[in-house]
């Protein structure tokens, strides 16, 4: 006889990318369960941080692959880019890494 052992959510990712001088970032990858999983394999061998929301990567989910994020989300991303911007100077200098943010303003699409 076999246990129902419980099962693990299914995992979502999505990757953005933003060039300089570009509107907005876009969204450049995105899946759920082995697609979600290779896209963070992916992203932590090429040494990229990774922030975790859900509530962010539902919103990113409804966004069309090599779209640009919508006008609701730029803050929201902004503030990601900006934490990622303190984190390469912090290991440019050798300073401590700043913390994660905790709250992320989220507005619905």
């Amino acid at each position: 006889m076999t246990e129902d052992l419980p099962r693990r959510p299914l995992q979502q990712a999505v990757a953005l990318t933003y060039e300089t001088g570009a509107p907005a970032p876009k969204v450049v990858a995105k899946g759920r369960g082995l697609v979600a999983e290779q896209i963070i394999s992916v992203a932590l061998e090429a040494g990229v941080f990774i922030h975790e929301s859900k509530e962010l990567v539902s919103l990113l989910m409804d966004v069309d692959l090599d779209q640009q994020i919508p006008p609701t989300l730029y803050r929201t991303i902004a503030e990601l880019l900006a934490w990622l911007y303190h984190i390469e100077s912090a290991q440019k200098s050798g300073l401590p890494l700043p913390a994660v943010p905790d709250s992320i303003p989220l507005t619905e699409i």
